[in-house]
């Protein structure tokens, strides 16, 4: 006879399987219509960044490397050759991601639309499914990665792992067993499998490198490769997240204590929490926002020319340092793009220099301009111990004038930041027309504006396909 305890534990719900219910069962006809409107907004900045990234030598490197493996009929944004199904989203993911410019839900530390778009478009068109069906699983998955994130209180970051790439491995795998038309009991299995296929550390972030890009693309390449398997009977584990060697556990280690995982299904379908996604209107880890926000007001409202500051003093949230602020020395001379968007000394910088960190900031002619690094030479940090992290995002700058003046300026972002819609759609038109014709650009937005109308996915990924030479 089993003992009281074990009892107790067999009647708790496994929070994957409640999560495979809350998608498998939704009523389409439940979404409340803001929440539709922000997924499709979502989605149409991520596919305009991916535009923007198809012109950076990454992007063209990664479309080789995936074309040697063979082609196939999903298309790849804004590039002419169509690659295998997970090879596709794979490399959407890196476009979407590549230039650090897509969308952040603060409190889970990561980017949503980095895996979820790529896959909802892929598979979307892949199973011809409708616009609607696309957009009401890509907001399932949306939301079930807001919270799987939140519910780590920024622990993965803490231990060292890549947010993004934990929680887009779930949040993919649910959303493509929506479109699937997964049982809510597959959906648990699939989940378990995707339990051993996420992947993703920060170290690409402290040697600006390439491979932090292509995270997202992989998690959603493992999340059809999660929900194949399970569909035919492979077997994962049931606690994939509040297990003994579950996600939690495993991947925030020491930080366990942090997490709290009733997050998860507290309110789930009643309170959406994805919509709280911030937009980012500076390509650059978002760490950096508050940052560039207070150092461009110090230019405006003080009229500071880089001839003027003896030194600039940072105050900056412990867990951002080895993200933005450490090796100091590399960080005031970035030697890549990808580093330069890491760099907050350069991106400091270009705000008081330039009055702008943009695309322009991180091609290779800004971040090799002398007096850009000059400037960057003289900023320093410190520990903030009232940063608010990972509630905030503060920023404090404080300038010394070579007459002697101090002048400080302190930012804030709040977790439920996000950019108005008219925002979002002039920074996607901004992106796309660096590729495009504005006509063009005009007809793709005006597409996704109108999701529910289409009747087949792949009308719209056909738009997304590069025009060629």
């Amino acid at each position: 006879m089993n003992s009281p305890e074990i009892q107790n534990v067999q009647k708790t719900t496994p929070i994957s399987a409640s999560l495979a219910t809350f998608v498998a069962q939704f009523d389409a006809e439940q979404m409340p219509a803001a929440v539709s409107e922000r997924a499709k907004l979502l989605m149409l900045d991520a596919i305009g960044i991916a535009f923007a990234s198809t012109r950076f030598e990454f992007a063209q490197s990664a479309l080789a490397a995936l074309g040697d493996l063979g082609a196939g009929d999903a298309v790849v944004i804004g590039m002419q050759p169509q690659l295998e199904l997970r090879n596709a989203i794979l490399l959407n993911g890196i476009l979407v991601h590549g230039l650090d410019y897509d969308d952040t839900h603060l409190p889970g530390q990561c980017h949503l639309t980095a895996s979820c778009v790529p896959t909802a478009l892929a598979l979307g068109a892949h199973k011809r499914a409708s616009g609607k069906d696309m957009l009401i699983a890509c907001a399932l998955g949306l939301e079930a990665g807001a919270r799987i994130g939140s519910a780590a209180n920024g622990g993965f970051l803490k231990a060292g792992f890549h947010a993004t790439s934990m929680v887009g491995t779930f949040a993919a795998t649910l959303l493509a067993g929506r479109i699937l038309h997964m049982t809510a009991p597959q959906l648990t299995l699939a989940q378990g499998i995707a339990l051993s296929m996420t992947a993703g550390t920060i170290q690409p972030i402290v040697e600006g490198s390439w491979t932090k890009r292509m995270h997202p693309g992989w998690a959603g390449a493992a999340a059809i490769t999660a929900t194949a398997l399970a569909r035919h009977g492979y077997i994962g584990p049931a606690e994939a997240f509040e297990g003994r060697y579950g996600l939690y556990r495993q991947f925030m280690g020491a930080h366990f204590d942090d997490a709290e995982l009733d997050l998860i299904t507290d309110g789930l379908g009643a309170r959406w929490e994805f919509p709280r996604a911030s937009i980012k209107l500076y390509p650059a880890c978002h760490q950096s926002h508050a940052f560039f926000n207070a150092a461009l007001k110090l230019s405006r409202e003080h009229a500071i020319k880089p001839a003027q500051i003896s030194s600039i003093r940072l105050r900056v949230a412990s867990a951002a340092v080895p993200l933005v602020c450490e090796p100091l020395a590399a960080k005031r001379a970035p030697t890549s793009s990808y580093a330069a968007q890491f760099s907050l000394p350069y991106g400091i910088a270009c705000c008081l220099t330039r009055g702008r960190f943009s695309l322009e900031e991180i091609e290779e002619s800004a971040y090799t301009d002398p007096a850009l690094l000059a400037l960057a030479d003289k900023v320093d940090y410190e520990v903030d111990p009232d940063s608010g992290f990972p509630k905030f995002r503060t920023g404090e700058v404080i300038i010394r004038t070579t007459d002697g003046r101090t002048l400080k300026q302190r930012e804030a972002l709040l977790p439920d930041e996000p950019a108005p819609g008219a925002a979002i759609v002039e920074k996607f038109m901004a992106n796309a027309q660096s590729v495009m014709s504005a006509a063009r650009a005009g007809e793709i937005r005006d597409t996704v504006l109108s999701l529910e109308q289409v009747a087949d996915c792949r009308t719209l990924t056909a738009m997304l396909r590069g025009q060629g030479a």
